[in-house]
């Protein structure tokens, strides 16, 4: 993993990761532990010969002429090798430097000849200013890499008590060093008494501007952190023994190091963000407030992940001689000296209260203009259309599903589907959402016979034909494979008994898909069978509602007594059905919510935030910028989704997290929104809409499609490679 996407970002990252490898050894790192200061590391020059203190920097001063996603990719790398040394803050004060049109002390930095510290807090470091001179008086907070650095960033206050920025060679100041938490990086202190300072040592740059400089690339150094804590976690969950099996079984163990890795991703996503967003050119507001994201996200991330890497890794874990502690301590120190994460959070919801929105985008290849001038004129005539004759023209041209094969679809890649969803919105014309179709139609097109896809695939294209899902049992709910239906081969077909739940649309559809166990004679998953039933014309069903916590009956359970089917509804062969019902075709639907990265959940609660009586408080606020964070890191997982799709490459890791991370945030979201409302949330016959009814129906999505403890099954397993649950009776 990394935080960039390309394939330069990931060359960068193995080369800066081998470069780590060579350097910081376990060795060097103790050497660093067990020194009573920090020194100048011996391997500096090698760093600075590779051009990894300048990426972000222009050529006419010795950088590379890259953005701050390049530096911030070595900051990660850096941070989950721990390697001494004050790479941060000097990247730091270069970065600030570069921003405030300081060009003067950049080579030094970039050479390796000078070493950057920062203090991001003021202490009681103030300017005065008389007789046309100013000063600074006072002592600094604690300095990042003040030890051994040469050029000091120091934030102090001004006559207003506002924070301001300035910039001091270390020859002018009294330096102290001081014994640290962080026993690998250490800090100092700076005291000066009416220092004169020289033109251009305050810096004009907007004192926010640094701070969203400095948060985006701890966070990136965070996200190291994080990641080395998640990887050491896992690792050691698959080998460890206790009570006669792996640890990595148990799932208090396996859960505890998936959510690790869900809020390492969130590290991950945001960092990254952030690092394009200052490296844009977008709004300043939009940027800082991707800064201020990764800031309250991604420093908490690696601070609770290493906590949690020495819970797992027990009581060798809690030794000094493991490194888990090193890490803690530098996530912990990161954290605290970047500022509160409840300030950070107060800043996210401020900003967007005030209007700022992080619109997620992508820059299409020069392809997507000729793919735009088709489809604008296919979609010139159905404007001109309404009702069925416009939703039937969209399905015979392809626009239903596009990402299907012609002639069902128009075989759209990345590309043309985000060309295609761009064009149909400002046409203002919507093809026919086949909603469970949209499962079974890949299906059919996939295994069925020519005559299943003439009678069922351009029907339901039009919307004439309605699916239901018929998988689900009272007794194989996330374990579907053990469903017990049963369908026996009679002349001619089959017939069926069983009984399914949580059936949504079966008193509406024409038609449902129906798996039912045709062998029990073999191994659960192979088994079963993929049937087509006639819901509107079949003897044997009895549909009745379930009516739900919000009081409406969209579900159903489906009692099955005899139902025959015929051959020709039976998809596939007999045992098929396992494999049909995971059927995807490899070219895959792709979607963009262009746009607000927060979704209409934390939309409507910045709506509602508005109406609060006497306004929105300090606490109200923190939650609400938490909640907007993970707004804000599920739409930027949805955008690298999407970005590697566009690149041809498969989902990463941002998928699998999406939907974990995506409904916890959903049901907190209307949660708070509930209880923001007061009382009158209370009431009965809430609209569909309001924050009571939202609030008991997202109650569901942490059940529907696999509960939340099979998605942490699934992380654990298949991503961290943590051993299964051993089969019962194993």
């Amino acid at each position: 993993m990394t935080i960039g996407l390309s394939d330069e970002d990931r060359e960068l990252r193995d080369s800066v990761r081998g470069w780590a490898a060579r350097y910081a050894t376990p060795a060097v790192i103790r050497e660093a532990d067990e020194a009573k200061a920090e020194a100048r590391p011996e391997y500096w020059a090698s760093l600075a010969e590779l051009g990894m203190l300048g990426l972000h920097l222009p050529e006419e001063v010795g950088g590379a002429g890259f953005t701050l996603l390049e530096t911030a990719i070595v900051a990660e790398e850096l941070g989950r090798a721990m390697v001494p040394g004050p790479f941060l803050p000097t990247v730091v004060v270069s970065a600030v430097l570069n921003a405030a049109g300081h060009t003067a002390e950049l080579e030094g930095l970039v050479d390796g000849s000078t070493f950057g510290a920062v203090a991001l807090q003021p202490g009681t470091l103030a300017l005065a200013q008389a007789e046309g001179a100013t000063t600074l008086s006072g002592t600094s907070s604690l300095v990042l890499g003040g030890q051994v650095g040469d050029l000091f960033l120091l934030a102090a206050t001004d006559a207003a008590g506002d924070r301001v920025f300035v910039v001091v060679p270390r020859d002018r100041l009294t330096v102290t060093d001081l014994p640290s938490h962080d026993v690998i990086r250490r800090n100092a202190e700076v005291t000066v008494d009416g220092l004169a300072l020289a033109d251009g040592e305050v810096l004009a740059l907007d004192a926010q501007r640094v701070l969203d400089i400095a948060a985006t690339l701890f966070a990136a150094e965070a996200s190291g952190l994080a990641d080395w804590a998640t990887t050491t976690a896992a690792d050691y969950a698959r080998v460890r023994k206790q009570f006669g099996r792996v640890i990595g079984q148990f799932q208090g163990v396996k859960h505890k190091v998936a959510r690790m890795f869900g809020r390492t991703e969130q590290a991950r996503v945001t960092a990254w963000d952030a690092a394009r967003a200052l490296g844009e050119e977008v709004p300043a507001e939009e940027a800082s407030l991707a800064a201020a994201v990764t800031a309250s996200v991604a420093l908490d991330a690696a601070f609770q992940v290493s906590k949690d890497c020495i819970q797992v890794l027990g009581g060798i874990g809690y030794t000094w001689e493991h490194d888990a502690h090193l890490y803690l301590r530098r996530a912990q120190s990161l954290r605290i000296l970047l500022g509160s994460t409840g300030s950070w959070q107060q800043r996210v919801a401020e900003l967007t209260l005030a209007g700022a929105r992080r619109v997620l985008t992508v820059e299409l290849p020069a392809e997507a203009e000729r793919i735009r001038a088709d489809v604008r004129a296919e979609l010139e005539p159905a404007k001109a259309k309404t009702g069925a004759d416009r939703t039937t023209y969209l399905a015979e041209k392809g626009y239903t599903s596009p990402h299907l094969p012609a002639p069902w679809g128009k075989s759209a890649d990345a590309v043309a589907q985000l060309v295609i969803a761009e064009e149909l919105a400002a046409a203002d014309v919507k093809p026919h959402d086949m909603i469970i179709g949209n499962w079974v139609i890949p299906t059919l097109i996939a295994h069925g016979n020519a005559e299943q896809l003439d009678r069922f695939v351009p029907g339901s294209l039009r919307g004439d034909i309605v699916w239901c899902q018929l998988f689900s049992e009272p007794g194989a709910g996330s374990d579907l494979a053990s469903l017990s239906t049963k369908a026996t081969k009679v002349e001619g077909g089959w017939k069926l008994n069983g009984q399914k739940v949580w059936t949504s649309m079966a008193r509406d559809a024409h038609w449902g898909i129906c798996l039912a166990r045709t062998d029990a004679d073999v191994p659960k998953h192979k088994g079963l069978s993929y049937f087509l039933v006639d819901i509107r014309n079949s003897e044997g069903l009895d549909i009745r509602p379930l009516r739900e916590i919000t009081g409406e009956a969209l579900f159903n359970e489906v009692f099955i007594d005899d139902l025959f089917v015929p051959d020709d509804c039976l998809v596939g062969e007999p045992g098929d059905g396992w494999k049909l019902a995971r059927t995807t075709l490899a070219n895959e639907r792709v979607s963009m919510t262009g746009g607000s990265s927060l979704g209409d959940g934390g939309e409507a609660l910045v709506a509602l935030a508005d109406t609060l009586p006497g306004g929105i408080d300090a606490h109200q606020l923190t939650v609400l910028g938490q909640i907007l964070c993970d707004a804000q890191s599920g739409g930027i997982m949805g955008l690298r989704t999407t970005l590697r799709s566009l690149a041809g490459s498969q989902p990463g890791a941002e998928s699998s997290v999406a939907k974990l991370l995506g409904v916890e945030h959903i049901q907190q979201t209307w949660e708070v929104a509930m209880e923001w409302a007061g009382p009158s949330s209370l009431l009965g016959d809430q609209e569909r809409t309001s924050a009571t009814q939202m609030f008991l129906n997202s109650q569901c999505m942490s059940i529907a499609g696999g509960t939340t403890n099979v998605q942490l099954n699934i992380i654990g397993e298949r991503i961290l490679g943590l051993p299964r649950d051993p089969e019962p009776g194993k």
